[in-house]
């Protein structure tokens, strides 16, 4: 199994740590996403889905992004689960996750923006997608002082989720109150 240092360094040789992200790098954002995650007390397989989550590009973030064609490659390096919960966040159409989200209940559906088509998402693996979803929220917004961004889908995945990500949720908020 890769190292951390193995995917950092996976990453620094596709330039990311030149990637501009959030004030910082992109690079930078993923680890700290990482570490996040790892802080929450996340399996190792989320925190690497983490890691990449944004392998592919996003709905909003173009600035780099591996081709779909090389998703085996990401596969062997992090393990199938964690590539696809890396995948469901880059495929995330984010008006039909954000349904979802609001429903609360399954079936946990969302448009895949690269198919056009509705996939359906086991419930184990929607858990985690909205624990990665946030957090990657969570680790950026302080810099990125983008707060009007889907706000009332992040307040109900930390509604959701409870625990230390709600208390992550809290506090951030609560930084962007006292500056």
């Amino acid at each position: 199994m890769a190292t951390l240092n193995d995917l950092v360094d996976y990453l620094h040789k596709l330039d990311a740590a030149n990637v501009p992200h959030t004030q910082g790098t992109y690079l930078g954002h993923n680890v700290g996403v990482y570490r996040d995650l790892k802080a929450w007390g996340c399996s190792e397989e989320l925190c690497r889905a983490g890691m990449f989550h944004s392998i592919y590009g996003t709905e909003i973030f173009q600035d780099f992004f591996l081709p779909l064609d090389r998703r085996g490659e990401v596969r062997a390096l992090i393990g199938e689960r964690a590539e696809h919960l890396a995948y469901l966040n880059s495929a995330m159409d984010y008006a039909s996750f954000d349904r979802t989200v609001e429903r609360a209940t399954a079936p946990y559906t969302m448009i895949d923006r690269f198919t056009g088509k509705e996939i359906e998402i086991p419930a184990a693996d929607f858990e985690d997608l909205c624990r990665l979803h946030l957090c990657d929220r969570l680790e950026q917004v302080l810099r990125g002082k983008n707060w009007d961004f889907r706000p009332q889908t992040f307040q109900r995945l930390a509604e959701r989720l409870g625990g230390i990500a709600s208390q992550s949720y809290d506090r951030v908020h609560a930084s962007r109150a006292a500056s």
